[in-house]
């Protein structure tokens, strides 16, 4: 199956196996909390919870539901990969750290954004640009836009908590239900950058590479399809939350996908993934380290 067809067939076919799939349970997730009589004021999410009451086992299965949820991600830079005519996927999304000197590119000189790849096109000539340069600053740059791009999102995320939680249209979210483990820690960690990896490369980086193949993002100016398709996705699979994370959500995804297109996102997919993986872990192991005793004294599940 070649040309536009076999692209949106990729894309469905992805989001399927990934987060497509987690919007669709959570569709049916928030009809049944609507339906069920009790108010979502009243109802929990768990967002890690626990899988088994051996901790060993526990520990196992935690691992292998993180390992075996990053293969869409993976799989999502293995088609960006195996693109004819496109650029190598190091430069198209800023998958660069493992490189260096003059295999790297800088995303400060990088040049602008070559012409979509057509499916329908099968031309393998190389994509059009500057040589590539020294950057040995990218690492620090990227580091640097993540730490400013999660305190931008950090604190407006929790505006829409708590007054979702006044208004009574978001459940408690329960951050982590794991017994205190050596491990505990650790796994929050990983787990977050689990959601940081799955959600940013799919989310942003994929579906703008792809979908630009399909004649979106035709000139540097950000695409409204782009921008609400993947805000909307993103703010679905928060729908089980209630209503407050999911228009969280969809803030944050128009901003993270307005950054990834912008004079400063220059494409680069890592820092949106540090960003998140910051937030994740703050939520995460900061609930894990705070007292059940203060939990239950400030209302917190």
């Amino acid at each position: 199956m070649r040309g536009r067809r076999g692209v949106v067939w990729e894309i469905w076919i992805l989001l399927g196996l990934s987060l497509g799939k987690a919007g669709v349970y959570a569709l049916v997730n928030i009809a049944g909390r609507l339906t069920q009589g009790t108010p979502l004021a009243d109802q929990t999410a768990t967002l890690n919870p626990s899988q088994s009451p051996r901790p060993l086992l526990d520990l196992t299965y935690q691992l292998l539901t993180i390992g075996f949820t990053l293969v869409p991600v993976a799989l999502a830079v293995y088609l960006l990969a195996i693109r004819r005519g496109a650029p190598p996927v190091t430069r198209a999304i800023g998958l660069d750290w493992h490189l260096r000197g003059r295999d790297a590119f800088d995303p400060d000189v990088a040049a602008p954004l070559p012409a979509p790849s057509h499916a329908a096109s099968h031309a393998s000539s190389p994509a059009s640009g500057s040589p590539p340069v020294l950057a040995s600053g990218r690492r620090r740059r990227d580091v640097g836009w993540g730490f400013a791009l999660a305190a931008a999102i950090g604190v407006p995320g929790l505006a829409f908590y708590a007054a979702g939680r006044l208004l009574g249209i978001t459940v408690s979210v329960q951050a982590s239900a794991l017994d205190d483990r050596w491990w505990t820690v650790p796994v929050l960690v990983l787990a977050a950058l689990q959601n940081g990896a799955l959600e940013e490369v799919i989310v942003v980086a994929y579906l703008f590479e792809r979908t630009r193949d399909l004649g979106w993002s035709p000139t540097d100016r950000i695409d409204w399809r782009f921008l609400a398709s993947s805000a909307l996705l993103r703010g679905s699979y928060h729908l089980y939350q209630g209503f407050g994370p999911f228009l969280g959500n969809v803030v944050m995804g128009v901003v993270f996908a307005w950054w990834y297109r912008s004079r400063w996102g220059r494409r680069r997919v890592l820092p949106l993934v540090i960003a998140h993986t910051l937030l994740d872990v703050v939520a995460f192991v900061g609930y894990a380290l705070i007292p059940a005793g203060w939990r239950e004294a400030l209302g917190i599940t």
